[in-house]
């Protein structure tokens, strides 16, 4: 799935801004036909953001199922003869979308995003009214899984709902990324896929160009980042090679402007796409992983797509504040922990060299439970699985082309230990193979590797380990060791190179405590040193993640004061004191980087 971009032949017009809003608190939208006509008795609300935290009303904070968005919109007169979409950056968790009342599209899932076509739908010369119907519970068909459970009788007189969740932060709601209108001729580039490759030093470019309609001709041009021309093709698949090519370096990114173009009998262009590439190899062998053949370390963060007021909704203001600390603080890398984070934030990290572990929002699928289960008939199964594989799909298709995309996360914290997660996870990790055999894919885990059914499936084992934390609270003397038994049986078992991609404890900024506390942020800081010298012994340690960035929003909890604490930042993007422990760490002379 492309991105829209404006160019000489493209137009793209921005519908984010302020919406009409209206809680269905009713459930009644769909039978009264809501969509039809414009929305009555609405207030505003910014697209993008998260609805929850954006009145003084805890009904809307909580509410349960629908809320409807609607908006106006003019289309140019000089778009007439072009095909006009409609793109919605993301919407959580469900969706539907009517275009002057007539429905265009629903999609399912709330991290990627979806479009469709609305040409035949447009009123010219006069506004245009989109409709989008959203809905945020999640059940067992979901990703994240979930279900809605229902309090009534004699304790509960007036009765209430919650959405129950078995994940570890807010279930967001609402239009979360970037809503745009835009055009392409009708015979158009649908899709471009590209793989790179090196060869001594020259850098291979693999692309495929996929279109639609009548276009004889397809015109790659490759540009240095000073615009020169360095290479040229024609025709759907071929295999371009730059000399001396200047490479795409976590850390010194290099990026080359592919332009694709295509055009008829006489030379007219029908449409043109440019598309930023960077040259690299990925590769895992033995106890490393390589990128462009020089051993790679990660070093950086699980992190939130998360902040005050704006929720869970997009604001570029925030994506690169947090690049900036990240390479404040000497991280090289980030997981999209729990779900594909936005476009905007990926071409980011393209730009800046970080490095991105992929994830799909497969969190929540596990009890703490060896008698209640997740992989049986009434919760994970096989229509978990199909939209598992769905979203594993929509997530490739749109980040496929991304040089900082070096490894594809399947699934984050599963019931690994149930029999009846191996066929699931194998099925995943082989469409995986299937859609993307250029990258490795992991799992990150929670189990211990005893237990463990699943691993022979992935390329890198991921773990997320909360040693004097979640168990032995309190003991940091328990970590070291701990922490090397864990990793020596993982490793003995599957023989393959180990991510922390989790390890940290709550810190409330402003707590100290001489000898340190749970909770302060001296407490924070030992913790981590404990973990690291673990982690220092072991060859086949490939990376480290803390956990987590920033601190971000959870659900109400006893567990939980006003969100989860475990940020090295605050909320706020503020420096906890292990933001310097970690900074004289990554930024020093290290062995194993």
């Amino acid at each position: 799935m492309l991105y829209p971009l404006d160019n000489r032949i493209r137009e793209v017009k921005e519908l984010s801004g302020l919406w009409n809003f209206k809680v269905d608190f009713k459930d009644e939208g769909f039978h009264e036909g809501w969509y039809k006509v414009p929305l009555q008795k609405t207030t505003e609300i910014p697209v993008p953001s998260s609805y929850n935290d954006l009145t003084t009303d805890s009904a809307v904070r909580d509410h349960i199922g629908y809320v409807w968005y609607e908006r106006t919109f003019h289309v140019p007169n000089g778009w007439k003869d072009q095909r006009i979409v409609l793109r919605v950056g993301s919407a959580s968790n469900h969706a539907v979308m009517w275009i002057n009342g007539h429905e265009v599209t629903r999609h399912k899932g709330g991290y990627l995003p979806f479009e469709a076509e609305v040409t035949n739908f447009i009123k010219w010369g006069e506004k245009n009214r989109v409709t989008l119907a959203v809905n945020n519970i999640l059940d067992w068909s979901c990703l994240p899984s979930g279900e809605v459970k229902t309090y009534d009788g004699n304790r509960y007189p007036e009765g209430y709902k919650t959405q129950e969740t078995y994940f570890d932060f807010f279930n967001y709601s609402g239009i979360h990324r970037p809503v745009r209108l835009y055009s392409t001729p009708k015979n158009f580039i649908e899709d471009i896929t590209v793989q790179t490759d090196i060869e001594g030093k020259h850098g291979v470019i693999d692309y495929s160009v996929s279109v639609q309609g009548n276009t004889p001709s397809i015109k790659v041009s490759v540009f240095d980042e000073q615009g020169n021309l360095v290479a040229a093709s024609i025709g759907k698949r071929k295999k371009i090679v730059i000399e001396n090519a200047q490479l795409w370096e976590p850390g010194n990114a290099y990026l080359y402007n592919m332009i694709v173009e295509t055009a008829d009998d006489t030379g007219n262009i029908h449409d043109c796409y440019e598309l930023p590439v960077g040259i690299r190899t990925i590769k895992v062998e033995g106890t490393q992983f390589f990128i462009n053949e020089k051993p790679f370390y990660f070093k950086g963060f699980g992190k939130h797509e998360d902040s005050d007021i704006r929720g869970r909704g997009f604001d570029e203001v925030v994506n690169i504040k947090d690049l900036n600390l990240l390479k404040w603080i000497g991280a090289n890398s980030f997981r999209t922990s729990h779900y594909p984070y936005s476009e905007e934030i990926m071409r980011l990290a393209d730009r800046q060299g970080l490095v991105v572990i992929d994830e799909v929002p497969a969190v929540g699928m596990c009890f703490w439970s060896d008698t209640n289960t997740v992989f049986r008939e009434d919760r994970v199964n096989s229509l978990t699985l199909d939209h598992h594989l769905q979203v594993i799909g929509e997530m490739i298709k749109r980040d496929k082309n991304h040089p900082s995309v070096v490894m594809w996360s399947i699934a984050n914290e599963v019931a690994t230990n149930e029999a009846a997660a191996e066929p699931y996870i194998k099925r995943v990790a082989e469409e995986t193979k299937k859609l993307d055999p250029t990258r490795p894919n992991t799992i990150v885990h929670t189990m211990w590797p005893s237990a463990d059914r699943v691993s022979q499936h992935v390329d890198v084992i991921c773990i997320n380990k909360y040693f004097g934390w979640y168990s032995d609270h309190g003991h940091l003397e328990v970590i070291e060791n701990q922490m090397d038994q864990e990793l020596l049986e993982w490793y003995e078992k599957y023989n393959k190179p180990i991510i922390i991609s989790e390890y940290g404890a709550d810190a409330i900024a402003g707590y100290h405590q001489v000898p340190a506390l749970t909770f302060t942020e001296e407490y924070q800081v030992e913790f981590l040193n404990q973990f690291h010298k673990s982690f220092d012994k072991h060859d086949f340690v490939i990376g480290e993640h803390v956990w987590a960035f920033a601190d971000f929003a959870t659900k109400q909890g006893l567990t939980r004061a006003v969100g989860n604490k475990k940020g090295i930042f605050t909320r706020q993007r503020q420096p906890k004191a292990a933001a310097f422990t970690l900074k004289r760490r990554w930024c020093g002379d290290h062995e194993k980087w």
